[in-house]
């Protein structure tokens, strides 16, 4: 069957979108669902130990994100927002800028007076290709001059930067947090694996791509935007002995989902790899690897909703997503969570 993007189409109240994260991390809600008896109960991030198993396999991608988005000035004193998606070597980054018209290549655009950048090109998709002039180490001036890149339904301003990484963020790379991971806090972290289950770390570095909409009216249509990501071997060692002993492998996140099914055997085992993935899971998709999911709602029309329904069904998520709705459940990146099992 061909899915069109309104075939993932459902009605969200606006103020429901959540403008602030949840205080504590694990007191936002958490609408589970069985997937063998269509069982949903209402519960509190925290009780997600009682879904956990000894032996289970928690998979958490560890990619931070770093603080993207910059202001910077012509040198004819026009105002220019520089937003960082990926680095390509020691100074040059592929960037959005806004507005384009201000950035021709040869334009030299000054932050601070520690940091300034020349556009060297532009990508077909029209993405600027910079090169980053500085003193001292850039990590640091970007942590000092730098915003976090929220998304573009978040108006309030985030008062702590801290409450848009994991806990467990550890690898500078991402344009955005992978929001599923918001939810766990260091005490929730260490309960589970005193329950026995093992953690596993993979990298995907989100990349804005993730906000773009489903354009074409096909989905099949959808051109994938490309993350790099990494499996290390411990990482691939725990998984492969679970698969293999029957043990559930439970992604949080659907970067951490893109990155095992990116890299899994037809038998769920895992090698250590690392690359870019443009995998696009949508309806109907045999999982290799993933056999349980704690996400976030997402978009209307988004890849993610689709890669969310390939395990559940179309119309499951959807009828989920209204019971959401109806419950008065939070939306999106700093909304509530679901756990699918």
């Amino acid at each position: 069957m061909q899915y069109k993007k309104s075939d993932f189409y459902y009605d969200l109240p606006e103020e429901l979108i959540a403008q602030t994260p949840a205080t504590p991390r694990d007191g936002s809600r958490l609408l589970t669902y069985n997937r063998a008896t269509g069982e949903v109960k209402h519960e509190i991030f925290r009780d997600i130990i009682d879904y956990l198993n000894a032996g289970d396999v928690l998979v958490v991608n560890t990619t931070k994100v770093l603080p993207a988005r910059l202001y910077a000035k012509t040198e004819n004193g026009g105002a220019v927002e520089v937003l960082l998606l990926k680095r390509l070597d020691i100074n040059d980054w592929e960037v959005l800028v806004k507005p384009g018209r201000k950035c021709t290549v040869g334009k030299r655009l000054k932050v601070s007076e520690e940091l300034s950048l020349t556009v060297k090109g532009i990508t077909d998709s029209g993405e600027r290709i910079v090169r980053f002039e500085y003193d001292g180490v850039f990590e640091e001036i970007l942590e000092r001059l730098g915003s976090m890149p929220l998304p573009p339904y978040i108006k309030a301003k985030l008062q702590d930067k801290n409450r848009y990484q994991t806990v467990y963020a550890k690898v500078d790379g991402s344009a955005a947090a992978p929001t599923a991971g918001l939810h766990f806090t260091p005490e929730l972290i260490e309960k589970i694996k005193a329950k026995g289950v093992r953690i596993a770390e993979v990298l995907l570095h989100v990349g804005l791509g993730t906000f773009r909409p489903v354009k074409e009216d096909i989905i099949t249509d959808h051109k994938m935007h490309s993350e790099y990501f990494e499996v290390g071997e411990e990482t691939a060692r725990i998984i492969t002995a679970a698969k293999r002993d029957g043990r559930r492998v439970i992604a949080v996140g659907t970067t951490s989902v893109r990155t095992l099914e990116s890299v899994a055997e037809d038998d769920g085992t895992v090698k250590p790899r690392k690359g870019n993935t443009q995998i696009f899971i949508y309806p109907p998709y045999k999982f290799k690897c993933v056999d349980a999911l704690i996400t976030n709602f997402h978009l209307p029309e988004s890849t993610l909703i689709m890669l969310v329904a390939a395990m559940t069904g179309r119309e499951e998520i959807l009828n989920l997503y209204k019971t959401a709705v109806e419950e008065r459940y939070r939306f999106f990146s700093f909304g509530d969570a679901t756990f699918i099992y």
